[in-house]
């Protein structure tokens, strides 16, 4: 297990490395100095504050010299440059953003996960039945809405209708740090947490379906009926154990790709200034070093997630062994 981690890490960095590379690549080469600090510093940036960035950037040097550079001040001082639009550090500006994102992440993650796999096991169990058509319905019903779509509908029920009868259950837009009020945090994260989770957990519904059919299926199964263990135990402990491998990997993918700011159009309809949200301005507003940035926390998540995901298969599945 612990050279399998070591592996992992390892490739992991690499990837890592070569993301850096790109992004680098696209930012700086092919271009001169001037056209490289005047991207950085923005449009409406002076003659001054140009030629500044060049010489903080070494972008008179060699590109391998403004690759090492750009290296050593990613890796050991975790300088992800500065917004010139925002006029502050990029750290600072996602350090803004990412707690929304972990919070639309973590409250989703735990919703879609209890009502995918919860439906995905009822639908497997009793197959053909009322129940597994309905599960399918549904699923197929929440797949085909857009998010926005969703986000909308649930704030003209829950927001718009129920304040028209006097009841002012949840906040219209807007975002609350949980260390300001962990109630209104939470009042406000309630229908984001919905839009993202119920179209997220039709695909898990289909996924886990499909895996514990194809479990229930297997000798190891047959065998424990035979020797007369509760059918409980055989569904939960035998089958779904092994039929959530392949959720989890598909988990791991949807869970990095929302913290790393996948869910823009969310962050949009309820007014969150999230990681999506905010590479969507930079993009406007062509604030490169915050572009950049995104892109780096983004392919971190997602390197992370995955060696997580991978070393959680040993615990899911006892078949599983990891070298």
């Amino acid at each position: 297990m612990a050279r399998f981690l070591v592996r992992r890490i390892i490739l992991g960095a690499f990837v890592l490395l070569i993301v850096s590379i790109v992004v680098f690549g696209v930012f700086f080469i092919g271009s001169s100095p001037q056209d490289v600090g005047r991207r950085l510093a923005g449009r409406a940036a002076s003659e001054q504050t140009v030629q500044l960035i060049e010489k903080r950037l070494l972008l008179n040097h060699p590109l391998y010299v403004q690759y090492l550079h750009f290296l050593d001040r990613l890796v050991f001082h975790a300088d992800l440059g500065y917004s010139y639009y925002h006029g502050q550090a990029v750290v600072t500006v996602l350090k803004q953003a990412w707690p929304i994102d972990l919070s639309l992440a973590l409250g989703g993650a735990v919703i879609w996960l209890l009502i995918g796999v919860s439906s995905g096991v009822l639908s497997a169990i009793k197959r053909s039945s009322i129940w597994d058509r309905l599960a399918t319905l549904l699923a197929l019903f929440f797949f085909s809405i857009p998010v926005f779509v969703l986000g909308l509908f649930l704030l003209y029920i829950f927001y718009y209708r129920l304040s028209l009868a006097g009841v002012h259950l949840f906040p219209a837009q807007g975002y609350t740090y949980f260390t300001g009020n962990p109630v209104k945090w939470f009042e406000g994260m309630i229908l984001p947490w919905f839009s993202i989770a119920l179209i997220t957990a039709a695909a898990y519904t289909r996924l886990t379906r499909g895996s514990m059919l194809d479990v229930m299926g297997e000798d190891y199964i047959r065998t424990a009926r035979a020797k007369g263990l509760p059918e409980h135990r055989v569904i939960f402990r035998h089958g779904l154990r092994a039929a959530l491998t392949p959720v989890a990997s598909q988990f791991g993918i949807d869970f990095a790709t929302l913290i790393g700011g996948s869910a823009v159009l969310t962050e949009t309809v309820f007014g969150m200034p999230g990681l999506g949200w905010t590479a969507v301005h930079a993009i406007e507003n062509q604030d490169l070093p915050v572009i950049m940035g995104i892109v780096l926390v983004g392919a971190t998540a997602v390197v992370v997630a995955n060696i997580v995901v991978d070393a959680f298969y040993a615990v899911l599945d006892p078949r599983v062994r990891l070298h």
